[in-house]
């Protein structure tokens, strides 16, 4: 039910186009690979990683095809041999059935409803440095995964808007309610009060216990911020994707009839505690948008994400779909620092 608050955004965008071996030109986004079958595709992967690290590098996103992935297993396999180190999710905020170390499957969301832009755990102290997507089942319509340049995204949101946040940062608010998203469990890997609390405590979160047990917790973190490696500025943040406003309105106003505005499952504010405008979260929903590349799932596809460089989404789909989640490479994102030639007062 929970997903059903998301705003539909019409798919839109050229299929992608076969290049055997060699990187697609990517004036419609980031390049493709072609495997052209390989009998082991963890070998095929481990054979080409330092190629396909220089291409996510640059790109920040790309598609290999022809990999006939097929299980969650051969994910696992590619996935040791592209990332450092699997990451273990924590405070997810929809459920995920686990494969194996850092590999999930897809967050349980409605197929009618699209999942807007985001950069994963984004909200999270440390979150994947690298993701992976693995398509061993498509759809029979849309259920592409897309994907925007966060740094583009952050050049072309209003300067003002950016330089709030950006001095502000942003807040997320969670509460914790039976049936509605992930549950505290799911999220922080245990139901126990005191492991809960260890968990906040150390990962710079605010929490409080409601009278019927529920928990609430309230986190602060950068909207803004350096990309680890190239040290680009980077858009990195869920202000509007996890916002009361991106919720369908019959879904919000039920929500808030049945929880009140401070019960609801996710929201985000600016940095100060002061709410976030509808305009606003339009704002970056429409710019994110016009900066989202869409190409339709193949059996056995692999799309490899820079988790702090590209945003990621998925839409809406009608009949089966199967793409794995696989997450490595824990990064801390670092503090922004002042925009290209501003002066640091």
């Amino acid at each position: 039910m929970l997903s059903a608050v998301f705003r539909k955004h019409r798919a839109t965008g050229p299929p992608a186009t076969r290049h055997t071996g060699i990187a697609a030109p990517a004036p419609d986004g980031p390049p493709v690979l072609d495997a052209e079958g390989p009998p082991d595709a963890a070998a095929w992967v481990a054979g080409r990683r330092d190629l396909l690290r220089e291409l996510l590098a640059e790109h920040g996103a790309l598609t290999v095809r022809g990999l006939g992935l097929s299980t969650p297993a051969d994910v696992e396999s590619v996935l040791h041999q592209v990332a450092e180190h699997p990451v273990a999710e924590r405070e997810a905020f929809a459920a995920r059935h686990r494969h194996a170390d850092g590999v999930y499957s897809s967050s349980a969301w409605p197929p009618n409803q699209p999942m807007c832009m985001h950069h994963e755990l984004s909200y999270a102290l440390q979150c994947p440095g690298l993701m992976m997507f693995a398509c061993l089942e498509p759809p029979v319509e849309g259920g592409a995964t897309a994907v925007a340049d966060s740094a583009a995204v952050l050049q072309a949101l209003p300067a003002e808007l950016v330089d709030r946040f950006a001095r502000e940062g942003w807040l997320l608010t969670r509460a914790y309610n039976d049936g509605i998203g992930a549950t505290p469990s799911q999220s922080f890997g245990s139901d126990d009060r005191g492991a809960v609390e260890a968990y906040c405590r150390a990962h710079a979160i605010d929490w409080s216990w409601q009278p019927d047990g529920s928990l609430r917790t309230r986190q602060h973190r950068n909207a803004v911020v350096r990309h680890p490696v190239s040290g680009l500025r980077c858009w990195f943040n869920q202000i509007a994707f996890l916002n009361e406003w991106t919720m369908e309105p019959d879904v919000r106003e039920f929500l808030v009839d049945e929880y009140g505005p401070d019960g609801l499952p996710f929201n985000t504010r600016y940095g100060n505690g002061d709410p976030v405008p509808p305009d606003v979260v339009e704002q970056i929903n429409t710019t994110y948008e016009a900066h989202a590349v869409r190409r339709s799932w193949q059996r056995g596809d692999l799309l490899l994400v820079d988790n702090i460089r590209t945003a990621h989404s998925r839409e809406a789909y009608r009949g089966p779909r199967n793409v794995v989640v696989a997450m490595g490479d824990p990064v801390r994102p670092h503090p922004p620092g002042p925009p290209a030639g501003r002066a640091v007062a």
